[in-house]
């Protein structure tokens, strides 16, 4: 059964890069005593991915920070070196922190496994978005297809500004 709002966010070791390589980020850790948007998409430099999803949460940045988020955070089951990059050649690197979930150890704990084998993708995370605070989901948008709606960065700032979060 998949997470939901009240649940806590699981622990697993995602990975980022940094100038003195790649690093683990345990999700309890990172995301203990703060305010977190997070948002996960089924692969790195994808074209409804790159074309929409990330661009609105580099466009809102600003606006979720007012709104009460102390960080965005994008997660895709793509390696380390590829979400930097994407970060990067994207232009939200300094405004979002792209961590890996290279395993897919997020995706399957938090059961938003997506199965693209049949597009040469393998075993992916949904598309989503939540507001965690304090490790906890107060929001949480899980996409039934393709499309960016409920985990887009306007339906997460809408709910923060409704909710105060």
């Amino acid at each position: 059964m998949s997470v939901s709002v009240g649940d806590s966010i699981p622990e697993v070791s995602l990975r980022r890069k940094t100038a003195d390589g790649v690093e683990p980020v345990s999700t309890s850790r990172f995301l203990a005593g703060r305010n977190v948007v997070l948002f996960a998409v089924p692969g790195a430099f994808t074209s409804t991915c790159s074309d929409v999803h990330l661009p609105g949460f580099l466009t809102a940045a600003d606006s979720l920070g007012e709104a009460g988020a102390d960080e965005i955070v994008c997660v895709a089951v793509n390696d380390a070196s590829v979400m930097d990059a994407w970060g990067r050649t994207s232009g939200a690197a300094g405004h979002i922190t792209f961590l890996a979930d290279g395993n897919g150890e997020l995706a399957e704990a938090m059961d938003l496994e997506l199965d693209l084998t049949i597009a040469g993708m393998g075993l992916r995370s949904r598309r989503f978005a939540a507001v965690v605070r304090d490790g906890v989901i107060e929001y949480l948008g899980v996409e039934p297809g393709r499309e960016v709606g409920i985990s887009s960065a306007a339906a997460v700032l809408e709910f923060l500004r409704e909710t105060g979060a």
